[in-house]
């Protein structure tokens, strides 16, 4: 943190995470240590390369204002993660009452006799942190590994249970199938052959019947015809 008659400004370098085709921010924090207000100005030597919000503003008395540089995204890595890029903080004493839209180049012209300060900043590319390793350097007991390096049999050994446990679940699963499929087949077979009882003891139902109606026929005509001999012989 640097400490000026104006403002404080931290921190004094901007620190960026480094990761290729990827936007990364930084942020300033400025804080008004007078009870007036200060406007402020941020440059850089390499205005296409970073965003600024705000790149200009009011800082009211005894308070503070957020500044958010973000780097756009970078196709190559600098050799050495080094960078050359810098940056340049002006602030001045304003006017009471001052709003952002109010300011212009001429306040910050040293020249002109205003209560004025410059901060330079330099730009620091830092490696993002690496995650953890998946695999563990060893026991403290150095069971089932030597130096950290797991035993090439327990890792044979640990692998062929794994398979022979995969391959019975399969087996199981597989199983499991077959029998749901056995299950509805035998249920099919069953509502088939029901069906076809059912047919069948209407179709023999359906026999009687006619064979019923035949045999009433035939005693109608078998008594008809006796009465017309009857009546015949007697008229004889």
């Amino acid at each position: 943190m640097t400490t000026g008659e104006l403002l404080s400004i931290e921190p004094m370098e901007l620190k960026f995470p480094f990761e290729l085709k990827k936007q990364i921010s930084s942020s300033l924090l400025l804080s008004n240590k007078t009870d007036n207000y200060v406007a402020f100005k941020v440059k850089t030597t390499n205005p296409k390369k970073y965003c600024v919000r705000p790149n200009t503003g009011i800082v009211l008395p005894r308070s503070t204002c957020d500044v958010i540089v973000t780097m756009q995204a970078q196709k190559e890595a600098p050799a050495d993660m080094q960078c050359k890029d810098k940056f340049l903080l002006q602030s001045v004493k304003a006017n009471d009452g001052i709003t952002a839209k109010d300011i212009n180049a001429e306040m910050f012209n040293k020249e002109a006799g205003h209560v004025f300060e410059e901060c330079k900043l330099r730009v620091v590319y830092v490696s993002p942190p690496q995650p953890p390793s998946p695999v563990p350097e060893g026991s403290e007991e150095g069971s089932g590994s030597d130096n950290g390096h797991v035993n090439g049999a327990e890792f044979v050994n640990a692998t062929k249970s794994f398979s022979e446990r995969l391959e019975a679940h399969d087996k199981s699963v597989e199983a499991r199938s077959l029998i749901s499929k056995l299950s509805e087949e035998k249920n099919n077979a069953i509502q088939q052959n029901n069906k076809l009882r059912q047919e069948l003891e209407f179709l023999r139902r359906a026999g009687n019947k006619n064979r019923a109606g035949v045999s009433f026929i035939f005693v109608i005509c078998v008594g008809l015809l006796g009465i017309i001999m009857g009546y015949m012989m007697k008229r004889s």
